[in-house]
């Protein structure tokens, strides 16, 4: 018995030291200044040496409970590429009623200067509060005399009246982490659901110890004159229950081509409040499900505003006189709505100003310009509801809570799906949302307060489509004409990239796309016309389509159009690959031979699919006499492609651009 107690308590020993690792600011020593590369990521710009944070509770007898999280940090820059590391930035919620505060501490920079340890001290003006928006603010540090090699650490204190969620804490960061914990010390009073997200699990270790609580505390008592809150010095007994997650070796998380939004799997632990029971009052119960946060946004936060009409009734009589077909009463008053509002860059489902106001003043949040799209709709006789969802910058919600939304459109059912509607972007149209909206997955909530899951994610192929017929010259120059579609979501991109763009702006920005490319008569069709795609018209020479060697010419069977990089670099992939919306590119090319010239090869026509009809690509080329046709079509019909897909995507267009850079070989007759 005796021999089993002790090696219980040698395993206790051990699991508790191997938490309890010591990593102590100030502590920087010659070894870790004169490491050059970072041993296991030698590419690496900078790490996170260790990352040590932890979160408690305080209770004031006035305010109450409140989160503080102290966070301690020590970051090796290895190049000048990683500078950007001896910026932070943290961001608190700062409104008239509420507001969380953020204090730094201990921030030093260390440089090995003649063997020795230089440190240096962050002063005062390399500390910035800015206001970010009428929500948050936003508190960042510069530290001093940063160099390759340098380290700096540092030490951060967020206190929080929030209890609701506890902050985000992310093990996993854009640099390799050498060591992070975390620790949450919860008092008995808060049961906390907690979530890992990510692939990268932390050791967990919990344990629970006896804490006194010494102080005042408030107490409603009934007296003469009703309830009044009394204040009290007692001494009371509680249990703390002490969590900490522990990784190592945390690889770098590289922010990849074709992703959402990678906060969604990076590993990071949430806690969202399930309940509470305090000393003397009831359980209560904050568990709930989508269903009932969204009928509850719907009668509180929609209800009222979605009730008022007056405000709008005039002018919704006179855009829609004499019209009676419900498609053309959509295409109005959307159109009106969007055109008459101007969006704030705020987001949220709940009104800023109110409807009212905002209809008034001509500009609103998201909550403000949708919801009148949708009163407005509902009174013409249309039957349209909200739909609340999380945008892309925000990410999905892993817990059902009010804060897992942050946005609301509208939506019309149609006997071929769902219409979504966003007056808050001037470049959309019916079916066409912000990108900042295009999140997966939204929920509709009906007037009787029931909801349902919508999928956001298009299913139509947006379509680009470029003509080229061109002729080649005996001295290897081309010239020709050149005719660009695009249709849909790549209409709304373009728009959105190149709508404020001056002329002699955006061509520039095409021949530095194209190098060799000189454009002449240069026409685009409706730009600002949402209904209709966007057309572009110009004739163009290029001097560096064509190799000569001899008497042979080498010609670039797409010109200058082709696909010449593989966008998929990475060995391995772990994260989905979003394009966000289904596309079609198409290239129909017409080329004239130069005269004395004769084909002695072209690239072999192809066709070929991705597995489950993901992709599919086709290639054919022609030739009769002096002329050459060729089609090439690529299908992007997933807009989401899995990561056990990518090494078949990575492929797919590694054959892509094999064929695509393939030569016409000319020679003379």
């Amino acid at each position: 018995m005796k021999r089993k107690l002790v090696f219980q308590t040698l395993v206790l020993f051990l699991s508790l030291n191997a938490f309890a690792q010591k990593f102590e600011l100030g502590k920087v020593s010659v070894e870790e200044l004169k490491e050059a590369e970072h041993p296991k990521d030698p590419k690496a710009e900078a790490a996170v040496l260790y990352k040590k944070g932890r979160t408690y509770f305080e209770y004031n007898a006035d305010k109450g409970f409140k989160t503080i999280t102290e966070v301690e940090t020590r970051i090796k820059i290895y190049k000048k590429e990683g500078y950007d590391w001896a910026t932070f930035i943290i961001n608190n919620y700062a409104d008239s009623n509420k507001k969380e505060s953020v204090s730094f501490s201990s921030a030093y920079t260390y440089n090995l200067v003649g063997g020795k340890i230089e440190k240096t001290k962050l002063k005062s003006e390399g500390i910035f509060v800015e206001k970010a928006n009428n929500y948050w603010e936003r508190n960042k540090i510069v530290f001093p005399n940063v160099k390759e090699q340098s380290i700096v650490e540092f030490k951060y204190t967020l206190e929080s009246p929030f209890i609701s969620t506890l902050k985000d804490w992310n093990f996993q960061m854009a640099i390799p982490v050498n060591h992070v914990e975390y620790m949450t010390q919860v008092p008995e009073y808060f049961i906390y659901k907690t979530q890992m997200k990510g692939a990268l699990i932390p050791k967990t270790n919990k344990t629970s110890v006896s804490k006194t609580y010494t102080g005042k505390v408030t107490e409603k008592v009934n007296g003469d004159g009703g309830y009044k809150n009394v204040k009290s010095e007692v001494n009371i007994n509680y249990i703390e229950n002490q969590d900490t997650y522990v990784l190592k070796d945390v690889p770098a998380m590289a922010d990849e081509s074709y992703i959402n939004n990678i906060d969604n799997y990076r590993s990071a632990i949430l806690h969202e409040l399930m309940s509470t029971k305090y000393p003397n009052e009831p359980y209560k119960d904050y568990s709930t499900d989508w269903e009932t946060i969204v009928k509850n946004i719907y009668l509180g936060e929609f209800g009222s505003e979605l009730g008022k009409r007056s405000y709008f009734e005039d002018d919704l009589n006179t855009i829609l006189k004499g019209v009676t077909n419900p498609d053309e009463k959509i295409a109005i008053v959307f159109n009106f709505v969007k055109n008459r509002m101007n969006w704030n860059q705020y987001v949220g489902y709940f009104c800023e100003k109110g409807v009212r106001t905002a209809y008034k003043e001509k500009v609103g949040n998201t909550a403000d310009i949708n919801l009148i799209l949708v009163a407005m709709l509902r009174e013409a006789g249309i039957d349209v509801n909200p739909i609340l969802l999380s945008t892309r910058d925000k990410g999905v919600a892993f817990f059902p809570n009010r804060n897992g939304y942050n946005y609301v459109i509208a939506g019309i059912q149609t006997p071929t799906g769902m219409m979504f509607l966003d007056a808050t972007d001037k470049n959309v149209g019916p079916n066409i949302l912000p990108f900042r909206a295009l999140n997966w997955f939204g929920r509709v909530v009906r007037k009787d307060g029931s909801s349902d899951d919508v999928e956001l994610v298009p299913t139509n192929l947006s379509k680009n489509v470029v003509n080229i017929m061109a002729t080649l010259g005996n001295d290897g120059v081309l010239k020709g004409m050149y005719r660009e579609q695009n249709f849909d979501y790549l209409a709304y991109v373009y728009r959105t990239q190149n709508g404020d763009l001056s002329e002699d702006k955006y061509l520039e920005k095409i021949e530095k796309t194209y190098p060799g490319l000189q454009i002449e008569n240069y026409k685009v069709a409706n730009k600002a016309d949402i209904a209709k795609p966007v057309i572009e018209d110009y004739s163009f020479t290029h001097d560096g389509v064509v190799e000569k060697i001899g008497d042979k010419m080498y010609i670039d069977p797409m010109l200058f159009v082709a696909k010449t990089q593989n966008p998929f670099k990475q060995e391995k992939r772990e994260y989905p690959v979003d394009f966000s919306f289904p596309n079609q590119e198409k290239y129909m090319i017409n080329l004239t031979l130069p005269e004395g010239y004769k084909v002695e090869s072209i690239p072999e026509a192809i066709s070929m699919a991705m597995e489950e009809d993901m992709a599919n690509y086709t290639f054919n080329i022609t030739h009769a006499g002096n002329k050459i046709q060729l089609v090439v079509t690529l299908d992007t019909r997933w807009p989401i492609v899995p990561s056990t897909h990518y090494e078949g995507l990575k492929n797919f267009y590694k054959a892509i651009i094999a064929k695509e850079t393939e030569k016409i070989v000319l020679k003379k007759a």
